[in-house]
């Protein structure tokens, strides 16, 4: 095979730049290992200026998180310059950023998930008035995980397990965002399915020192154990990965993507949600699966830019 011209998008203006920086280093030292000619950008600023530098590359390799890198927004920039470029198009990559219209969609394609409210800065019931927030428990009961409806790695998440912090964790949870999902706390094991294209990668468990897998957690070493494959019965198992495509096909995902679940005591599989452009870090959990399948990290790399190749460069 022929050395790819690369561009590994990095950095960005979303709360997860640090992240995205620490990825994009590794992707592109992972490419070059692979005999590739890469190049780096930082849309940060002006994310116009990295078009003629996206425009010659063979392939723009995403490593952005979060904000406008993985919403939709630079995806629908490239699908209408031509650029060809990693992970799902602008319309999944929207859907799947918002949690609200992800819920909805797993629903309708029977996939599992916790039930839950949004809260809006300008429509619905106030949230800041002590009725909203009984009703609010007593539809979904305690605890209750708050969480911006459209921000990635658990920025501004909380758990509330009193009825009179309901109000604190929203007001928090509205810094990041202009909606806010009040969603019923499923108890149990954290699981985690990688796919690229056809490949379903092995499923992982997470196991956080704290309650919840929080931002800390997932980009603090030592911070939470990661199990791959996950200690599982077999039937559980097949049931995360057939879960896990229905969920990529109901979200319309391509490329590489991770879905998360929650495991209940009883045995049931709750979606929490899609990640469209899983974290690449030392920590991250995509390239830990691919290892368990024999996949080297520099390997895991090239397989994203090649399938990214592969599409007509009609991204959906």
């Amino acid at each position: 095979m022929s050395p790819l011209k690369i561009l590994v998008l990095q950095g960005g203006d979303s709360s997860e730049r640090e992240v995205s920086l620490s990825s994009g280093r590794r992707v592109s030292a992972a490419l070059v290992a692979r005999g590739h000619f890469v190049t780096e950008a930082d849309p940060a600023g002006d994310p116009l200026a990295i078009l003629p530098a996206a425009k010659a590359a063979d392939v723009v390799w995403m490593a952005l998180h979060g904000g406008t890198g993985e919403d939709g927004t630079m995806q629908a920039m490239f699908d209408l310059t031509g650029v060809r470029y990693t992970g799902s198009g602008h319309l999944a990559s929207a859907i799947a950023m918002d949690k609200d219209l992800s819920k909805h969609l797993f629903r309708a394609a029977k996939v599992p998930t916790a039930d839950w409210w949004m809260a809006r800065t300008d429509q619905g019931p106030d949230w800041r008035t002590p009725e909203y927030a009984s009703r609010a428990v007593h539809a979904l009961g305690l605890p209750i995980v708050v969480k911006p409806s459209k921000q990635g790695s658990t920025v501004g998440l909380s758990i509330v397990k009193e009825t009179a912090f309901l109000g604190v964790a929203v007001r928090e949870a509205f810094r990041h965002d202009d909606e806010v999902m009040l969603e019923a706390f499923v108890p149990g094991r954290e699981l985690t399915v990688g796919v690229l294209g056809d490949w379903m990668m092995p499923v992982g468990e997470i196991i956080p020192t704290r309650e919840i897998y929080d931002y800390e957690c997932k980009y603090t070493p030592g911070m939470a154990e990661e199990l791959f494959p996950a200690p599982i019965d077999p039937a559980v198992r097949e049931e995360a990965q057939r879960l896990t495509r229905l969920a990529y096909d109901a979200l319309k995902l391509r490329g590489c993507a991770r879905i998360d679940f929650r495991l209940h005591p009883n045995g049931g599989l709750f979606c929490l949600e899609a990640n469209t452009l899983p974290g690449m870090t030392g920590t991250s959990l995509v390239p830990q699966a691919a290892q368990a399948d024999g996949v080297s990290f520099p390997e895991l790399c090239e397989r994203i830019a090649l399938d990214a190749l592969k599409s007509t460069g009609e991204h959906g």
